[in-house]
This record gives structure tokens, sequence and C-alpha cells, in this order.
């Protein structure tokens, strides 16, 4: 079976490849390996996954159209799996336009190749962040309302399962979106809360704590993410999203308190007010999943959390 895999050397698509990879897959992998976050993260999870006979690797952007059918025409995929975006919110106050380039010229290049060239089934991240801010408490379902995005990140994601929708209506492609809800795990992205966290506590250096610490996530072990959208993949289907979270909320201060735990140090904590984009709590309804992908988070944050301070203890030498 080939498969291509946008976003090969990103923080998910990098352990997609090694579980695809373990499992026989031929991957073929794209990723432009731009400097949105440390580009050595990125080459030192490409040079993992390089070493694996059955992957090749392409060096560009999804939204370079020649690129991509270069790609196309070498290959007959089975599935296409499109991971790459740029994420984060404020780089998107910044550098709009990058996320007008990958994540919807990127986007609607990778998926009309898809139809073009006669692959069946297409798979594609979204994300959480298209329930706005969802009240606290509230679990958040496929079936809610998303039209009102806090981010331009999250409008972009939006506007990748309009086009996808509209690609099964009109062509009949099997195309499946996923909401994934905060992956954190080993080669994780520096960008994201636990990373600097870990990083300025070991260095001892205070972190920003947002809205006082009145804030809790489902947070989501990466090994589950990969679990879900393995059933993904292997399960096509004509058009249907899908919540990857994890089973339970969890409050970002006692996260913190598990980050101290394992390091065995405690933060210099500065509370701040929530900044634009961000949102109090985030709660996934899984049961969707759960039903129709058999997808079971097996990972607690309490597990995932030691996972992630021994490898980055390990990766850093410390």
């Amino acid at each position: 079976m080939k498969i291509l895999v946008t976003g090969a050397a990103g923080f998910i698509g990098f352990h997609l490849c090694q579980r695809l990879l373990n499992e026989g897959w031929q991957v073929i992998g794209v990723d432009n390996l731009n400097d949105f976050y440390d580009p050595k993260l990125k080459k030192t999870r490409l040079e993992i996954i390089d070493s694996f006979n059955n992957f090749r690797f392409y060096h560009g952007n999804i939204e370079d159209v020649e690129f991509m059918i270069s790609i196309f025409k070498e290959y007959k995929f089975d599935v296409v799996c499109n991971l790459a975006a740029v994420a984060g919110v404020l780089y998107s106050l910044e550098n709009p336009f990058a996320y007008q380039k990958s994540n919807i010229e990127g986007f609607q290049v990778v998926i009309e190749l898809t139809r073009k060239y006669g692959i069946k089934n297409f798979v594609y991240a979204s994300s959480s962040s298209v329930y706005g801010g969802a009240k606290e408490g509230h679990s958040s379902s496929e079936d809610d309302i998303t039209d009102k995005p806090l981010t331009l990140y999250a409008a972009t994601k939006k506007s990748n399962e309009l086009v996808a929708y509209y690609y099964n209506y009109v062509f009949g492609l099997n195309c499946i979106g996923l909401r994934y809800f905060t992956v954190y795990g080993p080669f994780g992205r520096p960008d994201m809360a636990l990373f600097i966290f870990t990083k300025n506590i070991i260095n001892g250096e205070p972190i920003t704590v947002n809205n006082h610490g009145k804030m809790s996530r489902s947070f989501t072990y990466i090994s589950d993410i990969i679990d879900g959208t393995m059933e993904a993949i292997n399960n096509p289907m004509a058009y249907e999203i899908f919540n990857l979270g994890g089973d339970k909320s969890v409050g970002l201060l006692y996260y913190i308190e598990l980050i101290e735990k394992y390091l065995k140090k405690d933060s210099i904590k500065i509370l701040a007010p929530m900044p634009v984009g961000d949102i109090k709590s985030s709660n996934a309804n899984i049961s969707k999943a759960k039903k129709l992908l058999r997808y079971e988070p097996r990972v607690s944050v309490e597990e995932g959390i030691k996972y992630f301070i021994n490898w980055y203890k390990k990766y850093y030498g410390l």
C-alpha cells in the first residue's frame, strides 16, 4: 500500500510515518522544513524516518502545483493524508499569508490532485480550534455549529472541511477530517505549552500562565492520535469528521504540577490575562470516534507527561 503524507517532518506527521513504515506501508513524505520553529527538530525527525527503506522524501511546498503534480505522476497512491499546515495564534497575526498559502491553497492543490489522479481515499487534519470559544464544561461534538472561529488557523481548518465536503458531494471522493485536540508527546512542537514550560522550569526561568491558570484542555497523547488516524486511513468513509481527543479535560494548573513533579523542580509562575484568540477550555466528545473508528485513548496525562519529560531529558542530554 502506498500513501502520501504531507507535513511528514511535522510532529504528527513524523509519528504517523513511523507507524505506517513499521506496518509495511510505502510512505512518500512531503515537507517544506520551514522555520516556523526550530528546523533542527524537524531534521532529526526526518533522519529517523528516512532510515526506513520504504520511505521516500520530497522537500517542497504543497501549494507548488508543478512540484506536487510531479509526485502524483510518479506514484499511484492508495491514500493521501494531508497533515501539512501552518499552526499557531500569534504567528497568524504577523504572517497571515503563510496560512493562506499552506492551509488554503496547499490544501486545495492536494485534494484536487487526489481527485484528478483517481485516488479514492483522502484523510486530513482539521482542528478542535474550529469550535471557537466553547462554554466551560461543554463537550464539543461534531454536530456543533463551527462558524465562529477565534483564530485565522481555525478559519482555515473550517475552510478545509467545507472544501472536502464539496469534493465528496461532487466527485465522490472519500474524505475523513480529524479534529485533533491539544496533541503532546515526544518530538512535539517547541511552541506548545508543554515544551515551553519544561524548558523554562529546567532553566529556572518563569512560565507565563494564561487566564491565571483557569484553563483546561483535552490533552491528547501522540500515540492515541496516531491510533485514531490509522483507523481513519484503514477504514474509508464517504464524508466524516471525527474528534480525536483525550477522554477528559485536564486543568492547566494540574498539568503544570505534573511537569514539576517529573522534573522535581518548582516553576516560577507569571499569572497573565487571557490572550487574544485563546480559549478557556476544550473538552472532546469522542463518542462518534469510539463507535465508528474504535478510537479509545489509552495514555493518561500522568503517563504522557512522564514519557515526554523522559524523552526531553534524553534528547537534550540532561
